[in-house]
């Protein structure tokens, strides 16, 4: 694809984003995402973290396979999730998931810095160089165990879960800085997972609230991986 139909691609998608939000508002009481995720959603080329097979098909709002038995998550879901964070310019950020980079990099677009693990090896490298190719110089990606999150640089403003654990991991919450918030989608492989809204004040209380009903591939441990 020529850039003109990049471009136009990226527009399409924004709009179907911006339905499809209106659509889902009942369960997410947003029924609008912020200017500043929606012009980062425009500018991530999305066809730059796509299997080459699967480029024409970048810029269509729905999931692909990145290997591995992962996905890039549908276009709507990552507004959705990033919005949800209400991220400053100011922000440090925790990824769980990695996956081919693309939920970090738009995250990039927002925040401060982005850490981001990857349980499975290749695509932690793959991501690595590909946002480093693409001039993404605040996301430092890990290979490791997201059940444990990243320890040394906590605490974190916002932690976004890209893959479905059966429950919160408490070292996610405990590295949740006092006013921060986590987004994660919580449930069994196989069935219907609730994406979860998790907020700690000051105190270090956690209130939790089910947004929308999901599917997201399961959330591994290293010793577990296929």
């Amino acid at each position: 694809m020529d850039e003109a139909s990049l471009a136009k691609a990226r527009r399409q998608l924004i709009a179907k984003i911006e339905e499809e939000a209106r659509e889902t508002q009942f369960w997410t009481g947003r029924a609008h995402y912020s200017e500043r995720v929606m012009t980062a959603l425009e500018k991530v080329p999305r066809h730059e973290f796509v299997l080459p097979e699967d480029q024409p098909y970048a810029y269509v709002n729905r999931p692909r396979g990145i290997g591995h038995g992962q996905t890039i998550s549908q276009p709507y879901i990552v507004a959705l999730m990033t919005d949800l964070l209400d991220l400053e310019p100011t922000h440090r950020v925790l990824e769980i998931g990695t996956g081919c980079g693309y939920q970090a990099a738009v995250l990039a677009e927002l925040a401060f810095r982005v850490f981001t693990v990857e349980t499975f090896e290749e695509l932690a490298l793959t991501a690595a160089a590909r946002l480093a190719r693409l001039g993404y110089r605040n996301v430092e990606v890990r290979h490791g165990e997201g059940y444990e999150g990243w320890p040394e640089e906590a605490p974190f403003d916002a932690i976004i879960v890209t893959a479905a654990p059966t429950a919160v991991p408490p070292a996610l919450l405990d590295q949740l800085a006092p006013g921060g918030r986590m987004v994660v989608p919580v449930g069994e492989p196989g069935a219907t997972q609730i994406l979860t809204l998790c907020r700690k004040d000051a105190a270090g209380h956690i209130d939790r609230d089910g947004l929308l009903p999901v599917s997201f591939v399961p959330m591994l441990r290293r010793d577990h991986r296929r």
